[in-house]
C-alpha cells in the first residue's frame, strides 16, 4: 500500500510542484483576507485557536472573524500535504535535488511558527511583514524547484549575471518596502490590534512606488539584452516568462498606485496581494529561464 503511494506521488510530481505554487501564493491570499476582514485575532492564541480548544467558539454576533482566521490556519494542513508530496518526488525522480525537495516542507513550518507568534503578539506589525516576506520567498523558491524539477529550457545566450541579481535585490527591497507600506497602514488585521509602525505612510508609498520603478527599469534593460537570443529548444516559453514579469509588474503598479489615491479600499488591497504572490512567481520563473544555460544562477 505504501509502495503504490509513493509511485502514485512519484508519477504526480511535476502536479505536486504546480500545486505547491499554487498553496504558497494561496497562503497569501487568504493571510490578506484574514488582514482584510479584521480577523487577525479571530483565534485568541496559538497553536490552539482558543484556550483548551483547537476549533474556534462561534457565535451569532461573532462568526466571521473565527471562521476566516481557522480558514487560514487550516491552508496549513494543505500546505503541508503538498510540500510532503514534493519531497517524495523530488527525492524519487531527481535525487540530485532531493535535499532541495526538503525545503518547502521547513518552509511552512517555520511559517506556522511565526504565524503563531504573530497572533501571540497582537498582530505586530514587525512580525507581521516577515510574515508575509517568507510567504513571498517559498513562492520564489516554489517556482524555481518546479522549473528545475522538469529541466525547463533557459536561454542559449551570453552570461547575464549582474542583470538578473540587481532586479532580484530590487523585487527584494520593493517586497521589504511594500511590507512596510503595509505595516503603516490601516489595515491592522483587527479592530483592537491598533499598533502601527512610526513611519509616514504616503513618504514610505514613494519610496515602495521608487523602488518598482527603478525595477521596471531593470527590467526593460534585461529585455533589450534578451531579445535576439535563442533557448535551448523553446524560444516561446522563454519569451513568454519575461512577456509575463512585464505584464505582472505594470498591472501590480497599476493597482498600487489605483489603491494609494483612492484612500485603500479593501477590494483593491486584497487584488495588490494577489499580485505579490503573482509577481513573485512571474520573477522567479524568468530568472530561471533567462538566466544562461552555461552559467545557472543559484536561486536567491
Amino acid at each position: 500500500m505504501l509502495t503504490r503511494l509513493l509511485d502514485f506521488v512519484a508519477r504526480h510530481g511535476r502536479g505536486f510542484t504546480i500545486a505547491n505554487v499554487i498553496a504558497q501564493a494561496g497562503i497569501i491570499v487568504t493571510g490578506g483576507v484574514v488582514r482584510l476582514t479584521g480577523s487577525g485575532l479571530g483565534c485568541s492564541t496559538w497553536p490552539h485557536c482558543e484556550p483548551g480548544r483547537f476549533t474556534p467558539e462561534f457565535y451569532a454576533e461573532n462568526w466571521l472573524h473565527p471562521a476566516v482566521e481557522f480558514g487560514n490556519r487550516l491552508l496549513t494542513f494543505v500546505l503541508v500535504i503538498v510540500a510532503l508530496g514534493v519531497a517524495i518526488a523530488v527525492w524519487r525522480n531527481r535525487p540530485d535535488l532531493k535535499w532541495l525537495g526538503l525545503v518547502p516542507g521547513i518552509g511552512v513550518i517555520i511559517q506556522a511558527v511565526v504565524g503563531g507568534i504573530t497572533v501571540l503578539v497582537d498582530l505586530h506589525p514587525l512580525v507581521v511583514a516577515p510574515h508575509l516576506l517568507l510567504s513571498a520567498l517559498l513562492v520564489w523558491y516554489s517556482v524555481w524547484l518546479a522549473l528545475q524539477y522538469r529541466r525547463a529550457p533557459r536561454r542559449d545566450g551570453r552570461p547575464m549575471r549582474w542583470p538578473l541579481r540587481v532586479s532580484s535585490l530590487l523585487l527584494v527591497v520593493l517586497l521589504i518596502l511594500g511590507a512596510l507600506t503595509t505595516g503603516a497602514g490601516p489595515h491592522s488585521g483587527d479592530a483592537d490590534a491598533t499598533e502601527r509602525l512610526a513611519l509616514d505612510p504616503a513618504l514610505i508609498a514613494r519610496a515602495h512606488a521608487l523602488a518598482v520603478w527603478a525595477f521596471v527599469a531593470v527590467l526593460a534593460w534585461i529585455i533589450w539584452r534578451v531579445r535576439h537570443d535563442r533557448s535551448e529548444g523553446d524560444r516561446d516559453e522563454v519569451r513568454r516568462a519575461w512577456v509575463a514579469l512585464l505584464a505582472v509588474t505594470l498591472a501590480q503598479g497599476i493597482i498600487g498606485y489605483a489603491q494609494y489615491f483612492t484612500g485603500l479600499p479593501e477590494v483593491l488591497v486584497g487584488l495588490h496581494l494577489v499580485g505579490v504572490g503573482a509577481l513573485t512567481a512571474a520573477h522567479s520563473a524568468a530568472h530561471y529561464k533567462l538566466s544562461s544555460r552555461r552559467s545557472p544562477v543559484a536561486p536567491g
